[in-house]
């Protein structure tokens, strides 16, 4: 079955590349204060172009109080100081493109921070300017609040506001007010913000809960969860059909996408589309006038075994709609680390995982450190800066474990910070895992990652829009890339043979292996020119 029709002439910069993302406090502290900031993603921009990618989405840089680092705004137009200014942006924004890398930024727009001063003047009055900017309600009659949402950081989504007695809707912490984007003056904001930063020279955008931004118009509760429904929905106790995931939230993405693809040249748009079935994900799609990409949850929370990906890969392309490019990832700042989470450490499993990241059809995105198979860090409480983690420990250890600093090499500081600093998250295991030790080690999870890298952006078939599955053993995946590539992944602890001719280009084990037939090790990939 081809799985693609778009031709090689309309395939676009991120279509064909790999994009990585850098959580700025923790990938390099330029000036020893023990957080990580813009100069320091300048200072690895040469590890960055070493590694291959195409582009860099910077999770939130802006002015905030940090309840939620960086997810509550305070100024969509400014630089965190903490994090550098905006000379230190447009700086990077420029050196990033002399390697040939883009930036995009993470945009927040369901919510802002209390501190915002859309909110103070809201606050202020009924009356305000931007009072009808946020979404604000009656209380019921016996003074509780106007429905049943619940926050997703646990307890009501609504907060009482005294001096107006009226509740305004918080959909995470209740120092985020949700923005009410039924206003016209909200989606005007928004596409002016969207200009500053095109005209700083972001390509693009990575949009925060992006699903989630439309609320019921009526306010409706939200029914109870049921029992065939996905754990991370019981999780939350109810469905959230009304204070989120509304058809509705179409329109502003469409507005959105005008604007990006307005500019010169155009800018893209990619979505944190946090939905668990892979139907309602296609419709991020739109018919090619919505989101460019869109997160594929589904994936992420399934388990690193070769049926399962198999199921979750092909029923990706079933449901995306034809003028839709699917996005693949194991990692990033709220679902933790890969390494942990599908490979439990082992080295042989991060290794063929980072091989299917990299060479199915569609757009790789790496987060901070996956290229040398770093792992979450038990954060102890009292360590902990996540509200996640504050609020739900010890059930619940939050996100802090896969925001730790990136390690880059063995010493004191981890080569992150100055040595005798004490960072703001603590060090992972940097004496054995780190950039430095591994790139000087050929055979090393991170010369994997750049050799994958390489091998994609030299194999127009790593590229193509065609991913067709081949039948291959139990345990295991296979599937043939463009005309004449074939990736074969023995997801087993047992060896396998494949019946399958060819020239192997590359293992993920570093052995050198011939075809006709291939015998891989368990847990041991191919990648192969077909014969």
């Amino acid at each position: 079955m081809d799985l693609g029709r778009m031709t090689r002439k309309q395939m676009e910069w991120w279509q064909e590349g790999v994009l990585y993302q850098i959580y700025p406090r923790s990938f390099r502290d330029s000036d020893g204060d023990g957080v990580g900031d813009l100069r320091g993603v300048i200072q690895s921009l040469d590890h960055l172009e070493w590694l291959g990618v195409d582009g860099v989405w910077l999770n939130p840089i802006h002015p905030s109080p940090n309840a939620d680092w960086g997810y509550d705004v305070a100024d969509y137009k400014g630089v965190h100081p903490e994090l550098g200014s905006m000379k230190d942006a447009e700086e990077l924004i420029a050196a990033a493109g002399e390697r040939g890398i883009k930036i995009l930024l993470d945009l927040v727009p369901n919510h802002t921070s209390r501190a915002h001063p859309w909110f103070v003047d809201a606050l202020s009055s009924k009356d305000a300017l931007h009072r009808d900017w946020y979404v604000w309600a009656d209380p019921k009659p016996d003074g509780s609040p106007p429905n049943n949402w619940l926050s997703m950081f646990g307890g009501s989504a609504w907060e009482f506001d005294e001096s107006s007695g009226q509740y305004y809707l918080h959909n995470f912490l209740d120092s985020q007010a949700d923005l009410n984007w039924w206003s016209d003056d909200v989606r005007d904001a928004f596409d002016d913000v969207l200009r500053f930063w095109f005209e700083k020279g972001v390509a693009g955008f990575r949009i925060d809960v992006a699903h989630a931004v439309v609320k019921d118009k009526e306010l409706r509760d939200n029914p109870p969860t049921e029992a065939d429904d996905h754990p991370e929905i019981r999780r939350v106790g109810q469905r959230t059909v009304y204070s989120m995931n509304r058809p509705e939230v179409h329109d502003v993405l469409r507005g959105w996408r005008k604007v990006a693809r307005s500019q010169d040249p155009p800018r893209i748009l990619v979505g944190e589309t946090y939905v668990l079935d892979l139907p309602r994900l296609a419709t991020f799609y739109g018919n090619g006038d919505e989101l460019d990409l869109a997160f594929n949850f589904p994936m992420v929370f399934s388990p690193l075994v070769g049926p399962v990906m198999k199921e979750t890969v092909e029923m990706t392309f079933d449901q995306l709609p034809e003028v839709a490019w699917p996005v693949w990832m194991g990692s990033n700042h709220d679902v933790l680390r890969f390494p942990t989470r599908w490979c439990a450490g082992d080295e042989r499993k991060i290794r063929i995982a980072l091989m299917m990241l990299l060479t199915l059809r569609g757009t790789p995105f790496l987060y901070y450190g996956d290229e040398i198979g770093m792992t979450n860090v038990d954060v102890p409480y009292e360590q902990m800066k996540d509200p996640v983690g504050l609020r739900f420990h010890p059930e619940n250890v939050g996100r802090d474990p896969g925001r730790t600093p990136m390690q880059w090499s063995g010493d004191e500081g981890a080569g992150f910070t100055d040595p005798g600093v004490t960072p703001w998250l603590p060090f992972g295991d940097h004496d054995r895992i780190n950039v430095e030790d591994q790139k000087a080690a050929g055979g090393s999870i991170l010369h994997l990652t750049r050799d994958l890298i390489s091998l994609r952006k030299k194999t127009e078939d790593l590229r193509s829009v065609t991913q067709v599955t081949i039948p291959s053993p139990d345990g295991s995946f296979a599937y043939a890339r463009g005309a004449a590539t074939a990736v074969v992944l023995n997801m087993d602890d047992a060896p396998r043979t494949f019946e399958i001719d060819g020239d192997v280009l590359l293992t993920s084990s570093g052995r050198d292996l011939s075809a006709s037939p291939l015998n891989l090790e368990g847990w041991e990939g191919a990648i192969l020119v077909r014969g």
